[in-house]
C-alpha cells in the first residue's frame, strides 16, 4: 500500500501533466448556473428543458467502467452523479479525465440532466474543468477516527467526512443569528468595544498579556466587555450589546477554551429580576424558532424549556449539600469541608472562591432543566449591587441548565465609592496570592463618579448555549478551531 507521501508525488506529477497540458490548474474564473440543491429540487423541470447547466464541486467518488465514468461531486448544498461517456466528450478528453483528476478535486462541469436506469438524478458531462487540484488524497477512514482531538485539529477534514458536524455550525450561526434579531427587536443596538485593553476587567480571570511596540506599553487581551459597555451607559446609551471574542488564560476542558465567544448586554433603568424575564424570554424564543419545540434532548436526557424558570437561593442550595451556614462559617472550616468533597483546592484561595468551587463541583452537575440560583454572598461578583434588604448577598442570578452555567447577570453597582471599595479589596486578594482578583481601574471609577443610571448586566457564554442545544458533549465539538496542545 503506497504511503502519503507517495501518492502525494503521484498526484504532483498529474498536476505537471495537466500544466503541459496548457490548463491552469487553480483557475481565477468559474462558471456556475445552479447550485446542487437547486437542481435536485427542480430536477424534473431542468430535466425536460434539456438545457445545459454548469455544476461545481469536489469529487467525492470515482467509478471507472471501460469507456464511461461515473463520479460523485458536492458542493456547500448536496451531492450529485455525473456521468462522463468517452464517445460523448471524445476520447482525448476522457482520457485526460481519468488519468489525471482524482477523489478530492474541485471540478466545473458541463452538461444536461438526466435518470440512471436506476433511476439516480444525474448530470450527463458535455465539458468539464479542473477548478482546483488535490496534492493529499482525503482520508479513507475518518467518521469513526478514534482520535477525537484529530478531527479538531484538522477541521477541515471533519466537516467533509462529517455531516453532522457541519450541521452543528450551521445552527451555532442560526442560534446566534437569532439572539441578534431578539435583541435588536428589543430596542438592544449592537456595538463593539476594545479586545486590547490597558487594564483588563469584568469578571474574575488571569489575562493574556501582551506589548504594543509603538506606544511602548503593556496591554491585555479582553476578559470580558462589561466596563466598556457601562461607560456607554454613563454616556446615555439605555440599551447596548456585544456578542465577540473574550480570552482568559485559564486550563482547557470540556467547558472552557482560552478565547470564547460571549454575549454581553446591559439595560438601564432594569435590574436583575427584569433580565431573568428577558432571560426566559430571549432563550425560549431560540429554542422555539430553531428547534421547533420546547424540549431538547442532551446527552440522554430530556431538558425542557418551559417558562417560567425555577428561581432558588443560593444559600438554600449550599446548606442542603454541605450542612454548613457560609455567613457563620469561617475560612478554616469551609476550606476542610470542601477538602472533605474531594475537592483540590489552592491554599491561597479566599472563602468565596472556596464557596464557588464547592457549588460548582458539587451542586451545579445536580442541576438539570434552566433554573436561576439567585443572591450569591457578597464577594461573589466585584461590580454586581448588594441587595437593599439583605446588604450580605448580591443581587444577581446564574442561569444553570443541564449541570452548566450558561449566564450570569446581575443588578449594577453604579455608586463609585462603593466600587472603589470593592476594588480596593481585591487589590489585597492579589497581594495574598489570588491571582483571580480584580484589578482596580480608575478611568472605570472616574466615569461612574459622572454617574451611571441603575442598570441590569447580562453575559451568556455562546459556545455553552450553542453545546447545550445542539447536543454536544465539550466545547470543542461547537468551536470551529479549538486551541490545541502542538503535537511535538
Amino acid at each position: 500500500m503506497a504511503t502519503l507521501e507517495e501518492l502525494r508525488k503521484i498526484r504532483l506529477k498529474k498536476l505537471e501533466k495537466i500544466k503541459k497540458a496548457l490548463i491552469f490548474p487553480y483557475p481565477q474564473k468559474v462558471k456556475r448556473t445552479h447550485t446542487i440543491l437547486q437542481v435536485l429540487k427542480n430536477f424534473s423541470k431542468l430535466r425536460k428543458s434539456k438545457k445545459e447547466i454548469f455544476l461545481v464541486g469536489r469529487i467525492r467518488a470515482m467509478r471507472i467502467h471501460g469507456g464511461a465514468t461515473f463520479f460523485d461531486f458536492e458542493d456547500g448544498t448536496g451531492k450529485i452523479q455525473a456521468f462522463l461517456r468517452k464517445d460523448k466528450v471524445g476520447p482525448k478528453a476522457y482520457e485526460f479525465f481519468i488519468n489525471n483528476f482524482d477523489i478530492g478535486d474541485f471540478v466545473q462541469v458541463r452538461g444536461i440532466l438526466c435518470k440512471t436506469k436506476k433511476g439516480e438524478k444525474t448530470i450527463e458531462v458535455s465539458d468539464f474543468k479542473i477548478l482546483s487540484k488535490s496534492l493529499r488524497p482525503l482520508p479513507e477512514k475518518w467518521h469513526g477516527l478514534k482520535d477525537v482531538e484529530e478531527r479538531f485539529r484538522k477541521r477541515y477534514l471533519d466537516l467533509i467526512f462529517n455531516p453532522e458536524a457541519k450541521e452543528k455550525f450551521i445552527l451555532r450561526s442560526k442560534i446566534i443569528s437569532e439572539i441578534r434579531k431578539f435583541l435588536e427587536k428589543e430596542g438592544f443596538l449592537e456595538v463593539e468595544t476594545p479586545i486590547l485593553q490597558p487594564i483588563y476587567g469584568g469578571a474574575r480571570a488571569r489575562p493574556f498579556k501582551t506589548h504594543h511596540y509603538a506606544l511602548d506599553i503593556d496591554l491585555y487581551l479582553r476578559i470580558a466587555p462589561e466596563l466598556y459597555l457601562k461607560r456607554l451607559l454613563v454616556g446615555g446609551f439605555e440599551k447596548v450589546f456585544e456578542i465577540g471574542k473574550c480570552f482568559r488564560n485559564e486550563g482547557i476542558d470540556r467547558f472552557h477554551n482560552p478565547d470564547f465567544t460571549s454575549l454581553e448586554f446591559y439595560l438601564a433603568y432594569a435590574d436583575y429580576k427584569d433580565t431573568m424575564k428577558l432571560t426566559e424570554k430571549m432563550i425560549l424564543n431560540v429554542v422555539k424558532k430553531i428547534f421547533k419545540k420546547r424540549k431538547l434532548e442532551y446527552q440522554g436526557k430530556k431538558i425542557d424549556f418551559k417558562t417560567p424558570w425555577p428561581r432558588i437561593e443560593f444559600d438554600v442550595l449550599f446548606r442542603k449539600e454541605t450542612k454548613l451556614d457560609y455567613d457563620t462559617i469561617n475560612r478554616e472550616v469551609l476550606l476542610k469541608k470542601a477538602k472533605s468533597l474531594g475537592l483540590e483546592i489552592e491554599e491561597n484561595l479566599p472563602k468565596f472562591e472556596i464557596a464557588d468551587e464547592i457549588f460548582k463541583k458539587i451542586i451545579r452537575p445536580k442541576i438539570w432543566n434552566p433554573t436561576f440560583v439567585i443572591h450569591y454572598p457578597l464577594g461573589f461578583q466585584v461590580l454586581a449591587k448588594a441587595l437593599e434588604k439583605n446588604p450580605k448577598r448580591l443581587a444577581n442570578f446564574q442561569l444553570i441548565v443541564a449541570g452548566t452555567e450558561i449566564v450570569n447577570a446581575f443588578s449594577e453597582l453604579n455608586d463609585p465609592l462603593e466600587q472603589r471599595k470593592r476594588f480596593q479589596e481585591q487589590r489585597e486578594l492579589f497581594k495574598e496570592g489570588f491571582k483571580e482578583a480584580h484589578p482596580l481601574d480608575e478611568d472605570f471609577l472616574e466615569a461612574l463618579e459622572y454617574g451611571m443610571p441603575p442598570a441590569a448586566g447580562f453575559g451568556m457564554g455562546i459556545d455553552r448555549l450553542v453545546m447545550i442545544l445542539t447536543n454536544s458533549y465539550s466545547l470543542r465539538e461547537v468551536i470551529l478551531f479549538p486551541l490545541m496542545r502542538p503535537k511535538s
